[in-house]
């Protein structure tokens, strides 16, 4: 598969059927995430693969209600980093974007294995450090959760989660986001939300 191939199949589905989680699996997905660019390389990324079934229950208790579907997740990966970990440039804090970039290689890897990695931010931060002995120290930042599709609507989906496993939500045309030599005035940037 190609890059742009894993691009374009790449959703957040949440109608999950379970899968095994191996060794082999946990080490390819690690391998994809390492080879993500950083400030002078210095990779503040921690993940934390949670699949243990009694430890995923636990982590349950942290999710934020409507996120009831991630239960059916095989793992969930909880995606954490500090900003010590990595380059602060003046007010430029680079942690928090170096880590999305590994968190989307990952993603990337999950895809092109078949799979759905998705990265999702309604849950407790606090607790799920707590249960997962991540230090306070760190940020938890989302977490994601791995499974395999099914075109079996899961009965766990609320009406507009539903609407969303049926086609890819909206996305914005690149002129919405993407601008040539400078940024152009507010007035012709259309926001999906309030600016």
């Amino acid at each position: 598969m190609k890059v742009q191939e894993a691009i374009e199949m790449r959703r957040a589905y949440r109608s999950l059927l379970p899968l095994e989680i191996t060794q082999v699996l946990l080490r390819d997905l690690a391998a994809a995430a390492s080879l993500a660019p950083s400030c002078f390389n210095k990779q503040p990324w921690r993940f934390v693969a949670v699949h243990d079934k009694e430890v995923l229950a636990r982590v349950h208790e942290a999710l934020a209600r409507g996120n009831e579907w991630a239960r059916d997740a095989s793992m969930l990966i909880a995606v954490c980093s500090q900003k010590d970990l990595d380059c602060v440039l003046g007010e430029r804090e680079y942690y928090l974007f170096d880590t999305g970039l590994a968190t989307a290689f990952l993603l990337l890897r999950a895809t092109e294995l078949g799979l759905v990695a998705h990265p999702f931010a309604g849950f407790k931060p606090k607790k799920t450090a707590e249960i997962l002995g991540i230090p306070p120290e760190m940020t938890v930042i989302a977490l994601v959760a791995v499974g395999v599709h099914t075109s079996v609507l899961s009965p766990r989906l609320s009406p507009g989660q539903i609407e969303d496993e049926a086609r890819r939500p909206e996305r914005l045309e690149p002129d919405k986001f993407f601008f040539e030599n400078h940024y152009p005035t507010e007035s012709k940037v259309a926001y999906r939300g309030k600016p």
